[in-house]
C-alpha cells in the first residue's frame, strides 16, 4: 500500500529536525553583504539608544519656549545669536535670553527646549553663523509666534532604548532591520550557519553532452540547486554515472562535508536504480507515495547526515522539494508559509481517485486553468504561476468549483 502524502512528509521531517538543530551560528558584521536575508541565531538588544542623543528636527533656532510665550506679529521678540550647533558638533550651552542656530541632527543646546524652523522667522533665512571656537556671535532673529517645548525636538531614545531588543532570535535581517542594528550601535550579529546541501544528479544520459540522442542536458542540478539558494542554502551539485558501487562510496565521503544530501532519480522500482541499489544496503528507505506526479520517494542516513531522494523528472523533482522539504527550509529561514488563495476553474479537471494530485496552472482573468499533469513538462513548470492540490478520492471537479491556489514562479 502507497505511503500517504502527510505519511512521508512526517517521516522527512523527523529526519530532518536533528540536521537542522545542529547547525550552530556564526558571526557577521552588519555591513556584510550575505547579511540581508539571514537569521538572527540571539537576541540582538540595542548597545545604544536611538536616537542616540537630543537632537534637532529641523534647520532653525534652539530656544527657551519661556522666552518666545509673548511674541506676536504685534510683539515680536527679538533675541541676539548664540553659537551654532552643527551637526557632529559637541553640545553647546544656549545662554539665557539668546537662541543657537541649529542644524538638522545637531546636539540640541542645553537649555534648549524649543526649535523654531528658520523659515518661521521674519528674516526667514540665516545671518552670519558662528560655530563654537570660531570667536564671537553676531547679529539677531525675530520671532512672532511663540513655540511650545519640544517642538521639533527629537528626544533621545525615542525611537528604542538602549538595552531593549531590536531583533528577537529567529528574526530574520530584513534590510530596513540591519539598518536599525546598525542605528543602535550593534557591529555584529551572530546568525544561523546556512544549510549546507548537496544535489546530486545521477544518469549516464546526462553525461557527454547534449547533441545526440540519448543524452540530455541535466536541467534537475541548476533548477533544485536555484530553489535550494532561494531558501538560504549553500549548495553544491554533482553528478554521477550509473555505477552503485561509486554512488555509495561517494556520498558517504560527501556526507561528512554536508548537512544534507539530495538525490535525483534512480530510485523507483525498475531496472537500473542506481540510488536505490547504492542506499538500500545502507539502510534507506524508498517507497511509492500517494502522490503524482512524484511517487517515488526515499531517504536514508548516511554519517548521520540526512540524504533525500527524489524522483528524476523535473517536475516530480521541483514539487518533491517543495512538498517535502520546503517547510523546513522556511521555518529555517524564516520565511512564511505561503496562504493559498481561493479561485475558480475554468475548464473540469479530472485526477487519480486514489493519489494526491499536484498540478500546475495559470492564473487568467480571475480563475485558475490547470495544464498538464505531465512529469516532464519542465516548460510548463516554469510558466506555471500557480500549483493546485487535488487530494485523494477527488476524481472530478466541474468548471466553476472553487478551489485553493498556491502562487508560485513568484
Amino acid at each position: 500500500m502507497a505511503c500517504t502524502l502527510d505519511g512521508h512528509r512526517a517521516e522527512i521531517a523527523a529526519l530532518l529536525v536533528p540536521a537542522i538543530a545542529a547547525l550552530g551560528s556564526e558571526t557577521l558584521s552588519v555591513e556584510a553583504a550575505d547579511l540581508p536575508g539571514r537569521v538572527a541565531a540571539a537576541q540582538l538588544p540595542a548597545l545604544l539608544p536611538i536616537p542616540a542623543f537630543t537632537n534637532s528636527q529641523m534647520d532653525g533656532y534652539a530656544a527657551r519656549s519661556a522666552e518666545l510665550s509673548g511674541a506676536s506679529n504685534e510683539h515680536p521678540v527679538v533675541l541676539p545669536l548664540g553659537f551654532t550647533a552643527a551637526a557632529g558638533d559637541r553640545q553647546i550651552e544656549l545662554l539665557p535670553g539668546t537662541v543657537s542656530p541649529v542644524m538638522t541632527g545637531a546636539v540640541i543646546p542645553a537649555g534648549a527646549d524649543t526649535v523654531v524652523p528658520v523659515e518661521a522667522t521674519s528674516d526667514g533665512v540665516f545671518g552670519q553663523l558662528v560655530r563654537a571656537g570660531e570667536g564671537g556671535p553676531t547679529g539677531s532673529a525675530t520671532f512672532t509666534a511663540p513655540s511650545e517645548p519640544g517642538r521639533f525636538i527629537r528626544p533621545v531614545g525615542q525611537d528604542l532604548q538602549a538595552g531593549a531588543l531590536v531583533a528577537e532570535a529567529g528574526a530574520r535581517l530584513t534590510p530596513t532591520l540591519i539598518g536599525a542594528l546598525a542605528a543602535s550601535g550593534v557591529r555584529e550579529v551572530a546568525v544561523r550557519r546556512k544549510l549546507r546541501v548537496l544535489v546530486c544528479t545521477t544518469g549516464n544520459e546526462l553525461m557527454g553532452g547534449t547533441a545526440q540522442a540519448g543524452r540530455i542536458p541535466d536541467s534537475n542540478s541548476p533548477m533544485l540547486a536555484a530553489a535550494l539558494r532561494g531558501y538560504g542554502a549553500q549548495v553544491d551539485t554533482l553528478r554521477l554515472p550509473d555505477d552503485a558501487q561509486a554512488l555509495g562510496l561517494a556520498l558517504e565521503a560527501q556526507a561528512r562535508q554536508v548537512d544534507l544530501i539530495l538525490t535525483v532519480g534512480g530510485i523507483s522500482a525498475g531496472a537500473y536504480e542506481v540510488v536505490r541499489e547504492a542506499l538500500a544496503p545502507r539502510g534507506g528507505s524508498f517507497h511509492h507515495v500517494a502522490l503524482q506526479p512524484g511517487g517515488p520517494q526515499g531517504f536514508a542516513q548516511l554519517d548521520g547526515t540526512p540524504v533525500l531522494c527524489f524522483p528524476g523528472n523535473p517536475v516530480s523533482a521541483l514539487l518533491s522539494l517543495e512538498l517535502f522539504l520546503a517547510p523546513a527550509l522556511r521555518q529555517l529561514a524564516a520565511l512564511p508559509e505561503p496562504v493559498p488563495e481561493p479561485y475558480e476553474l475554468a475548464a473540469e479537471v479530472h485526477s487519480p481517485a486514489g493519489k494526491h494530485q499536484v498540478r500546475r496552472a495559470l492564473l487568467e482573468q480571475g480563475k485558475v486553468r490547470v495544464l498538464d499533469p505531465g512529469s516532464h513538462l519542465v516548460h510548463d513548470l516554469a510558466r506555471a504561476d500557480a500549483l493546485v492540490h487535488i487530494p485523494v478520492g477527488v476524481e472530478q471537479l466541474a468548471a466553476g468549483t472553487t478551489i485553493d491556489v498556491w502562487r508560485m514562479n513568484v
